[in-house]
């Protein structure tokens, strides 16, 4: 196996790397306590470039593939912007799937090129209060009527719903009880965000609080047919286009939050000074420090293997759950261990190990959690009966 790096993947780093060093810690620090969208980060990734990434060049994107937007989201979050940097930019970056792949050719041309160019803010709206990682038991609905339908329902945990214009909805065309298959009988809109239909409601939450989190409650929403990407009631197959992709990249940012720590780890043994010498010099603080950079190195390698193999249109959702798994507890740890080296100081702001850490902690429940991949494994690897 050749592990020779492609030198565009290099060129890609370091051009984000110079992007991301014009928003410091202190930046991230303040949008994170102010809970601002960070506008001038948003703003500096779309002119640079880096918007529509893997949306096909003909639309204006870069026809790129996951590895390169593995790249990009993993700098992003290595340089201290953590899950705020990477999700105000994510679905830009690679969020537009179902729609390349089932869309219309008239919504494509309407909106791809709007991603591009940063003008396009969308959210995902999937997960619901009483449904969860069951998708298939949502209950928002979608009634027909003359010229499209009225959607009516609850969705929860749905990513800058304050600044979309449109947004990614799954809802039931039929009901599940009138289905051969319980995956039958969803479609999936390109729904506008009406706020005379839709009350968006902000959670309160630990962590990542650059980029809002909301509730959606939403009362006879009218989508056009023109508006429903794939064929209806079969929903559930557009939505799981680019699901293994999606956790490669989600584990790239887990990889990013770890690195910003070790680094932030490292410097700081280098340079506080106790009994007159640095305490890095104690293995009881080099060897956590170690031991974080063989996690995080052990997880990156399965994380661009799965990687890899999604771009060459490989099965891989094994590797791409057990890199999501990896990476995220290899970036948690790193998280932890950077507040165990600076003691006090990793529990105060100013530093920011506290941050890393909180921010660290949503990659074990988020876009999956750790026991819902471990379900996966058990399952589908190893032929053990299913648990849920």
């Amino acid at each position: 196996m050749d592990y020779t790096e492609d030198p565009v993947y290099e060129e890609i780093r370091q051009a984000v790397r110079q992007l991301c060093s014009k928003f410091d810690d202190v930046y991230w620090q303040e949008h994170d306590d102010s809970k601002e969208f960070p506008w001038e980060f948003y703003n500096a990734v779309a002119e640079a470039g880096w918007l529509g990434l893997t949306i096909p060049e003909e639309y204006g994107g870069g026809g790129l593939g996951v590895q390169e937007v593995c790249i990009v989201e993993q700098e992003i979050a290595a340089s201290g912007a953590g899950m705020n940097g990477c999700s105000a930019v994510h679905i830009g970056m690679f969020g537009f799937e179902s729609m390349t792949r089932y869309g219309s050719e008239a919504m494509k041309q309407k909106y791809l090129p709007r991603v591009v160019t940063g003008e396009l803010h969308v959210s995902f709206a999937v997960t619901e209060p009483d449904a969860g990682t069951d998708t298939t038991n949502l209950s928002t609905f979608a009634k027909k009527v003359d010229g499209g339908y009225l959607i009516s329902g609850k969705k929860v945990w749905i990513t800058k719903a304050q600044e979309a214009e449109r947004m990614f909805i799954l809802a039931r065309t039929t009901p599940r009880d009138q289905v051969a298959k319980k995956t039958d009988g969803l479609t999936m809109f390109f729904a506008p965000m009406d706020r005379e239909k839709i009350e968006i409601r902000p959670i309160k939450k630990m962590g990542r609080n650059a980029i809002d989190t909301n509730e959606l409650f939403i009362d006879d929403l009218f989508v056009s047919d023109e508006d429903i990407i794939g064929e209806v009631d079969k929903g559930f197959r557009t939505i799981m286009v680019g699901l293994n992709a999606e956790r490669v990249i989600a584990a790239n940012a887990a990889l990013g939050i770890g690195k910003a720590a070790i680094r932030l780890a490292t410097d700081y043994a280098n340079n506080r000074v106790v009994f007159d010498r640095p305490i890095g010099q104690n293995q009881a603080i080099s060897h956590q420090i170690a031991m974080a950079q063989m996690r995080i190195d052990a997880a990156e390698a399965v994380c661009q293997k799965a990687a890899w193999m999604v771009d060459h249109d490989l099965p891989c959702g094994k590797e791409a759950n057990e890199s999501k798994y990896l990476c995220s507890e290899a970036g948690f740890q790193a998280a932890d261990m950077a507040i165990n080296v600076l003691g006090g100081y990793g529990f105060a702001k100013e530093y920011n190990a506290e941050r890393y850490f909180r921010e660290a902690r949503l990659t074990r429940i988020a876009p999956i959690s750790q026991e819902m991949v471990l379900n996966y494994i058990a399952e589908h690897a190893l032929g053990l009966p299913r648990s849920y």
